[in-house]
């Protein structure tokens, strides 16, 4: 097995942690980023054998430290979730959702993209959602930001294959990492009161989004295989399924 330096953004928690810690034991060299210095610092001290470093994806001071590394290959995991009624969602958080789930993937792909070329390979994993693939009531602030990064993925796939430079997502479901509950637990306070109607959607999408949410070792796993494959899909959806129960639900709103 070619050991790999793997980048690893959001590493914090979630996926992101769990994929670190993974392919570490792998024997990969990973650099595990977060948000504040105070969960790097705490990431290191749990997990001596990753190398960790504050990488806030909204900072281009950040981002720029990522150009000088030698990145075989990025992980971009970091994201912020944001759920709400379209007509009342604040303007600053859906600005924020796409600073962090859309701008800063994209401002740190373009910052190792240079390094990748140079060297002639490269893989970049861009961890989207089934959200990417549909969306609902209330679900809009999140579901518009990993639309993009489907077409993100997609267009950077086919621009980056002649230089070497693999490029693929997954799409992981409801997956128990505490992400979709801090997300659905942010939307009442969006509704206005007396809005039955609203009040209604949202015990839908809790019903829907938190009962019986998975264990996020598959995602984990998954990020793993993709890092160490010799060729990638374009596309890995989880759980496995889950793609034909999407084409339904996206046929029944058709």
């Amino acid at each position: 097995m070619t050991q790999r330096t793997i980048l690893i953004t959001g590493a914090g928690s979630g996926f992101g942690k769990g994929a670190a810690i993974e392919l570490a034991s792998r024997g990969h060299s990973v650099v595990a980023t977060t948000e504040t210095q105070e969960q790097a610092d705490a990431l290191a001290a749990e997990h001596p054998e990753l190398t960790t470093i504050k990488l806030d994806v909204t900072s281009s001071d950040d981002i720029a430290q990522a150009a000088g590394l030698e990145i075989d290959v990025l992980i971009n995991n970091a994201g912020m979730g944001v759920m709400a009624p379209m007509a009342t969602v604040p303007m600053d958080k859906v600005r924020a959702s796409f600073d962090v789930n859309v701008f800063g993937m994209v401002e740190l792909t373009q910052a190792v993209v240079p390094g990748m070329m140079e060297r002639g390979s490269g893989r970049i994993i861009n961890v989207s959602s089934v959200a990417g693939k549909l969306a609902s009531p209330l679900t809009s602030p999140y579901c518009m930001t990993k639309h993009a990064v489907e077409a993100f993925t997609i267009s950077l796939r086919g621009e980056l294959a002649p230089h070497g430079i693999d490029v693929c997502k997954v799409n992981p479901g409801p997956y128990n990492t505490g992400f979709n509950d801090r997300m659905v637990d942010g939307i009442t306070e969006h509704i206005a009161a007396g809005d039955e109607a609203t009040f209604a959607a949202n015990q839908m999408v809790r019903d829907i989004v938190l009962t019986d949410q998975l264990d996020p070792a598959d995602v984990v796993t998954a990020l793993a295989n993709l890092v160490e494959a010799d060729e990638t899909p374009l596309e890995t959806l989880l759980p496995e399924g889950i793609g034909e129960l999407l084409q339904a639900m996206i046929d029944a709103q058709a």
